[in-house]
């Protein structure tokens, strides 16, 4: 055991006991900086710590090996919102160190806990009231990000002026399993990206296929970019690792449904993003820099579709308001 550290000897086991760990102050954290990225958690402690990690490692992409900080997005701050039966994963060691390290490299850090759970689109909705940055990016607690992705994901969102941008996650136990019969989905936005009304049933609800297992990352290995760039492509939705323009997303109804729905529903993201499609228009952003953990999964209860609720009517969206401001 190394100087300095702690532990909590029980019986055969040995249990460390980190230092305090300070929640943060939701008012102080509040503030309209560019970028916050939003974790919600539950019963995930390792996870959490991998997916932490994969944030406090980012750091601007490169082109020609150097460094761009075009975006100014390398100060980005976290909200880590807790479900879990116990104690919080946040409060795990390995967890607790790496929201140490984020804090340490610039990143404020607000550690909170929502009980009892009432779903998850009320859990993405209180993490979006926790935000008044410009940009918020809703990160599952078991997703590692490579160096440079949160750059490149807010590169592209400016770029593109649309109302969300993602990553779809790579499985990469799924590395030798090529399915080309799904590439076909794959189809580039020529220019910036348009509003789409999405149904299921429609054509366009098969995106979602180029996003099982590793096939976006066949995909980006036949397109073989050179370093540094990027394509913009066209979706019907992508779980993980999805880019918001705050206000876009909060015109759209967010995820103010919630009340609507049971609360073992899924799907909830999915529901949002086809509100955002509609409006605003959105994009998926290759390559990812996204890589799923392919833990088992928590939700457990899945009583409903989130979006079979809210796109139940076939009325069109209502006018979306004036774009907003720019800073």
């Amino acid at each position: 055991m190394n100087a300095g550290s702690h532990s909590d000897r029980a019986g055969a086991g040995v249990r460390t006991v980190t230092r305090p760990l300070d929640p943060g102050s939701a008012a102080q954290f509040r503030t309209p900086r560019l970028l916050d990225v939003l974790v919600p958690t539950r019963n995930r402690p390792a996870e959490l710590a991998v997916t932490l990690a994969g944030l406090a490692a980012q750091r601007p992409a490169e082109v020609d090996g150097r460094a761009t900080d075009r975006t100014g997005s390398d100060g980005f701050g976290v909200v880590v919102s807790d479900q879990s039966d116990g104690e919080p994963g946040w409060a795990e060691p390995a967890a607790a160190a790496m929201v140490r390290v984020l804090r340490h490299r610039g990143h404020p850090v607000l550690l909170t806990r929502r009980l009892p759970r009432r779903g998850l689109a009320e859990h993405r909705a209180y993490l979006l009231d926790a935000s008044a940055a410009r940009y918020v990016l809703f990160l599952d607690d078991d997703v590692w990000l490579e160096p440079g992705t949160v750059d490149r994901l807010v590169t592209a969102i400016r770029e593109l002026d649309c109302g969300f941008v993602g990553n779809a996650v790579h499985g990469l136990s799924y590395l030798g399993d090529v399915r080309p019969e799904t590439h076909r989905h794959y189809v580039e936005w020529d220019g910036r990206p348009e509003p789409e009304r999405l149904r299921p049933g429609a054509p366009e609800w098969d995106r979602a296929q180029i996003h099982s297992a590793a096939n976006l990352l066949h995909v980006t290995e036949a397109r073989r970019l050179p370093a540094g760039q990027w394509r913009a492509y066209k979706v019907s939705w992508i779980g993980g690792c999805v880019l918001y323009d705050r206000s876009r997303l909060r015109a759209a109804g967010g995820f103010d449904f919630w009340p609507r729905l049971d609360p073992g529903h899924q799907g909830e993201d999915v529901a949002a993003q086809l509100a955002v499609l509609a409006r605003y228009a959105g994009a998926g952003v290759l390559p990812s820099g996204a890589y799923h953990l392919e833990a088992p999964t928590t939700v457990t209860e899945r009583t409903m579709e989130a979006w079979e609720v809210t796109v139940g009517s076939d009325r069109p969206p209502p006018p979306a308001p004036p774009p907003p401001v720019r800073r």
